[in-house]
């Protein structure tokens, strides 16, 4: 299958890249049209402190059950008009196949029989755990985690999955490297030659086995990278100018799912998510302050600019005061959409003001904030499209993150510091110095690479 080659915008008027709307939503057969005028929340839930073994899964199955139970119950109540449950696996149920397969088979049947029962119209994406690190992996693209991966995607498909999704995890090894010595060089590297080889592989295997068992390929996440790097900014072990840059140029890896075949909607924490709309029309999934369950993070209203799911990243099934924590982060994605989908109802201008409102109020205080401004966004996505190849568009999107982080200082719509400002220079003055031939940087920087087994990539 030949893939796709974007070299425009799918949008070009920044009026029409709003939230709750796509230019290719996508239609399941129970009515949920994600990206066609409405916003629904996705409930992405995980287990207790607990150890999953084979004697241990009757009561993983049971955790899932009472999850699954309590977010449709609440549906009810709450009069929502759809949602999406996210089931993330954890590492033995991708490594056990049967595992995934039983956990997602429970989840859709319940929210089968409440969408017969009650007319609450539910969906499922899958999200296999990429398994594919540590010393016994002997090949990226071949040998048991791979098989176990494969399997896993088919068998929660035909279990009646509707979305596919991944945190995949080619190129990682050397990220952390890169976001630990703040090394852009590196990060460019991994993120576009590892990772967008990686995904190329991959999203052509995920799109074969959607379109063999009618489920839809969504999309990638550059979760293990990005989300990495502005953890770590966050708790100020890096400078926020550097993650901003990863961000950006971890949306060339992420639309590799797209021109892979991938559909939508893009996963929930790649908030790089919004390049990958902009540039190809397709929807997304996107998180914010409703996250904080799981992490914090400077990103918590802007993120909500252009999202056609609201996602809450993931929430262990523990006890709160208000009841089970799954269905009490479910409401508060609930009310977030209800008021996304009332200001769209109301006017296209009074969307739009609320869509400006939650890009200012976040976009002056974080440069990673300020690379998610809707026109940033675009402005940014015009200029990568016009790149061709994974390393000059990788190392275009660094420039164009510094230049306009740059420009916003200056203008003062952005604060940095001294420090920060350093960085941003000096950065900034590394990117420049690369070289334009892919193998010419291939060539200078893989020895390097400390953690990389090249052999692994085929390289």
């Amino acid at each position: 299958m030949s893939k796709q080659n974007f070299t425009k915008t799918a949008y070009q008027n920044l009026s029409d890249f709003v939230y709750g709307k796509s230019l290719y939503p996508v239609e399941l057969k129970n009515g949920i049209s994600i990206g066609g005028g409405t916003v629904y929340p996705e409930v992405n839930f995980t287990l207790p402190p607990m150890l999953i073994t084979k004697e241990t899964m009757p009561e993983v199955v049971r955790n899932y059950r009472e999850i699954t139970t309590g977010i449709c119950e609440r549906a009810k109540e709450l009069f929502v008009p759809g949602f999406v449950a996210e089931i993330e696996t954890l590492p033995p149920m991708t490594e056990n196949p049967e595992w995934g397969v039983e956990v997602c088979k429970t989840v859709v049947d319940i929210i089968k029989d409440y969408e017969a029962k009650h007319g609450i119209r539910g969906c499922v994406r899958i999200t296999p755990n990429d398994i594919r690190e540590g010393n016994d992996l002997a090949h990226m693209w071949r040998g048991r985690h791979w098989d176990a991966m494969l399997k896993t995607f088919e068998g929660c498909s035909r279990a009646g999955a509707d979305f596919l999704a991944i945190e995949s995890v080619g190129g990682k090894e050397t990220h952390d490297e890169a976001v630990m010595y703040c090394d852009i060089s590196k990060s460019i590297f991994a993120l576009s030659v590892l990772g967008c080889a990686d995904m190329s592989k991959l999203w052509t295997e995920i799109v074969d086995i959607a379109d063999k068992t009618g489920s839809v390929a969504a999309g990638d996440t550059a979760c293990g990278f990005a989300n990495t790097a502005m953890v770590l900014a966050d708790k100020n072990y890096i400078p926020r100018v550097f993650a901003a840059a990863v961000r950006v140029i971890s949306a060339v890896r992420s639309l590799v799912a797209v021109e892979c075949g991938a559909k939508g909607p893009h996963k929930d924490c790649g908030y790089e998510g919004v390049y990958v709309k902009a540039i190809t029309g397709t929807p997304i999934s996107m998180e914010g302050r409703t996250a904080a369950c799981a992490h914090l993070s400077p990103v918590g209203n802007i993120a909500a600019c252009v999202a056609d799911i609201w996602s809450n990243e993931s929430i262990q099934n523990i006890k709160l005061l208000g009841g089970m924590a799954p269905t009490v982060s479910f409401e508060q994605l609930v009310y977030d959409c209800r008021l996304m989908n009332t200001a769209s109802a109301r006017s296209h201008q009074t969307a739009l003001l609320l869509r400006g409102l939650h890009a200012d109020s976040d976009s002056r205080l974080d440069p990673q904030a300020y690379v998610l401004r809707p026109d940033v966004v675009l402005e940014i996505s015009k200029e990568l499209v016009k790149v061709d190849g994974y390393y000059p568009r990788a190392k275009k999107a660094a420039s164009l993150a510094f230049s306009h982080i740059q420009k916003a200082h200056e203008t003062g719509d952005l604060f940095l510091n001294d420090k920060e400002l350093m960085w941003l220079e000096n950065l900034n003055e590394t990117v420049e110095a690369l070289p334009d031939d892919t193998g010419e940087f291939t060539e200078n920087i893989i020895g390097q690479c400390e953690k990389l087994d090249p052999k692994k990539y085929d390289m």
